[in-house]
């Protein structure tokens, strides 16, 4: 673990096709960190793989991972898009959190939870569309995600959490399925675009 943590100074990594996985922290504040692959032949990205990676614009996936766990890429202030394959099943705690050029993300159908804050302070984040297959957003989610205009909860979702939308001003609608039997406090509180 933390094998190039802090290494602020380095901006490309040639990843070789024998690593199978990144352990905790692996590029953990690596802020000029602009551009690398990850082969196929990994399997796992540990928590706080990328974290604080801040000129990372842009980062391909592979489909060879089934999970991106908590804090993967925490603080990544320059990533734009990602997409997510259709392989992962679960997105962890707190794991966009704060990535705040994020415009855009596609989500797989194979995707089944969103773990608490993921996508918390994401604030050019301006729409986001949630597959049927999801069956928990964890709290906070989408919390502070001020440039969120719209939103889609699939009747596959019976629990809002406490603070999922709090803060998202721009959010103009949001469409609650019949499905859904509780709304935790504070879920939609700040949101004063909804009409």
């Amino acid at each position: 673990k933390n094998i190039f943590s802090g290494c602020s100074s380095l901006e490309k990594v040639s990843i070789p096709s024998s690593i199978t996985s990144f352990e905790i922290s692996t590029f953990d504040g690596c802020s000029s960190l602009s551009q690398i692959t990850i082969p196929s032949s990994v399997t796992t990205i540990g928590v706080w793989s990328f974290s604080g990676c801040s000129s990372l614009s842009e980062i391909e996936i592979p489909s060879s991972i089934t999970s991106i766990g908590n804090y993967v890429f925490k603080g990544c202030t320059s990533l734009t898009r990602i997409v997510i394959p259709s392989s992962v099943t679960t997105i962890g705690n707190q794991t966009f959190l704060r990535c705040s050029s994020l415009t855009e993300i596609e989500l797989p159908s194979s995707l089944t939870l969103i773990g608490n804050f993921a996508f918390r302070e994401c604030s050019s984040l301006i729409k986001i569309k949630i597959p049927s297959s999801v069956i928990v957003i964890g709290e906070g989610c989408f919390m502070q995600c001020s440039s969120l205009e719209e939103v889609n909860i699939p009747a596959s979702i019976t629990s809002i959490q406490k603070e999922t939308f709090e803060n998202c001003k721009s959010l103009k609608r949001i469409e609650i399925h019949s499905s859904v039997t509780k709304v935790g406090y504070n879920a939609f509180k700040g949101c004063c675009s909804l009409k």
